[in-house]
């Protein structure tokens, strides 16, 4: 499946995000790994928390394989530090409050509930190669069962360290 703007095998887009903690995470920081970059609406929500808690539960299956994970939304850092301390996650949040990423991976759009339209973020999920390269994406994606899908995924592509 591919994003409106996100090529399977061109190369991923650039971002330079703040985390939770208030320290810089750039695209580049992950070359040589793989990264599940998923993209999520907003924290403390039911399906946002059970896909954070999952990717979090899932973690050391990632690592494994040599994948680091970053969840995006445009929720402040300081939501994000609560909102990971809450949960007791494991995994890296990062704030897009400019939108600027969400964007560029095409998941920033116009949706539609109880009649009304709103920009809003598409949850979706990228599997970025160690080169950069965007492996696999899945958009609009449903909370049940996706972290079984981008781990089947990731072993097709990735040999375990």
């Amino acid at each position: 499946m591919e994003n409106n703007q996100i090529k399977i095998g061109g190369p991923a887009p650039d971002f330079t995000l703040i985390d939770a903690d208030g320290a810089p995470a750039s695209l580049k920081d992950y070359r040589g790994k793989w990264l599940v970059l998923y993209f999520y609406p907003r924290d403390n929500t039911a399906g946002c928390t059970v896909e954070a808690i999952d990717f979090s539960f899932s973690v050391a299956d990632f690592r494994d394989l040599g994948a680091e994970i970053a969840g995006v939304s445009p929720d402040s850092c300081e939501s994000h530090k609560k909102f990971a301390l809450k949960h007791e996650l494991g995994i890296r949040l990062l704030s897009d409050s400019e939108k600027k990423t969400l964007t560029d991976y095409g998941v920033w759009q116009k949706k539609k509930m109880y009649g009304r339209e709103s920009m809003g973020v598409v949850r979706s999920t990228f599997l970025i190669d160690p080169e950069g390269k965007v492996a696999h994406a899945w958009n609009k994606v449903t909370v049940k069962g996706h972290i079984d899908e981008v781990l089947s995924k990731l072993r097709e592509f990735a040999r375990p360290i």
